[in-house]
């Protein structure tokens, strides 16, 4: 899980972006990868339950997961030997840093014994082509905030925006001008600094709340 603080980047979420599918063959063993973003341990539950009734005729449905908000781990070799399969997806997902998420590799046997080695590069790949599948995103932690100007200074503030990589999330015309505006969490103050400045100090940012939202 890539999660740290640092004063360029903030706090950092990495996540997959949405479902992934791979599939690939190895020895006449045809292996199948999904993965897919949750967020709640039920849900990665019905999503192993899910793959697991749409594959019924399989021989292996070995999963893992982790989940960051209640720092839960989970993993299942499903009848292969111990360490070849269940550790090696979720190794996937800690050494590739994202959390959030399940991943299940079901496995059709194809009469060749694969070996132990074997079996955990062949878990691995189809774990890691369905993350990447998935696409793994990177968010970091945003401060959303507004701005009231008057008409006359507003194209000035959204000129100095582009060079604190703001996100403009709208803006209300009436008798003054209502920016909503969001900006990676350590720049808030030094963008307010500059408010100040090219207003003398009559413009200020009014903070509305928070999210992650992609780097």
């Amino acid at each position: 899980m890539k999660e740290n603080n640092t004063a360029e980047n903030g706090k950092l979420y990495t996540t997959l972006g949405g479902d992934g599918f791979f599939e690939i063959t190895i020895d006449k063993s045809v292996f199948y990868g999904y993965a897919k973003r949750v967020t709640e341990e039920k849900d990665a539950v019905d999503f192993i339950n899910q793959i697991k009734k749409k594959h019924s005729d399989a021989r292996h449905n070995v999963y893992a997961y982790v989940l960051k908000n209640t720092n839960t781990t989970r993993y299942s070799d499903d009848g292969e030997p111990a360490g070849t399969a269940g550790m090696p997806v979720l190794d996937v997902i800690r050494k590739t840093g994202f959390t959030d998420a399940v991943i299940v590799v079901t496995r059709y046997f194809g009469g060749i014994l694969l070996g132990k080695g074997g079996l955990v590069r062949a878990y691995t790949a189809a774990a890691k082509g369905a993350a990447e599948d998935a696409q793994i995103i990177t968010y970091t932690d945003y401060t959303e905030f507004e701005v009231e100007c008057p008409y006359a200074d507003h194209e000035k503030i959204r000129y100095e925006c582009q060079f604190f990589d703001i996100i403009e999330d709208g803006i209300d015309y009436s008798d003054t001008v209502k920016l909503k505006l969001a900006i990676k969490t350590p720049s808030f103050e030094a963008f307010n600094v500059k408010l100040s400045e090219i207003s003398a100090g009559r413009i200020s940012a009014k903070k509305t709340g928070e999210r992650f939202d992609k780097i």
